[in-house]
């Protein structure tokens, strides 16, 4: 019962880092590419690593791989949202179709008067 769960775990992982690797490719602009990275990989890496503690089966080997799953799960949107927000200070354009801006008001591009108000 255990191998099954090791090869799902282990395909899963396969698989959502093979949709963050497509993301890369086929995301328009460097915030959507950085967003479907940091999801699609972390989860990706989180399943290999949870295939690794049932495939060992140790106390000490599943502790670690807990421990890295969780600190990894608590760090990479921190450091995405650091990133991306490096880009937008720095002048990085979003793509030529974005709708909403919520951070243009910061950088003068989108003055208040022009923003409509939802009643």
């Amino acid at each position: 019962m255990s191998e099954w769960i090791i090869m799902i775990l282990c395909t899963l992982g396969a698989l959502f880092i093979l949709i963050a690797a497509l993301g890369i490719y086929r995301m328009p602009d460097f915030y959507t590419r950085l967003s479907v990275t940091v999801k699609a990989g972390t989860l990706g890496v989180g399943c290999i690593l949870g295939a690794v503690a049932f495939y060992f089966y140790d106390f000490a080997v599943s502790t670690k791989v807990f421990a890295i799953i969780f600190f990894l799960f608590i760090t990479s949107p921190v450091a995405a949202y650091m990133i991306s927000r490096t880009a937008f200070v720095s002048g990085i354009k979003m793509f030529n179709t974005t709708v909403i801006d919520d951070k243009g008001e910061e950088r003068g591009e989108i003055q208040s008067e022009d923003v409509e108000e939802n009643d």
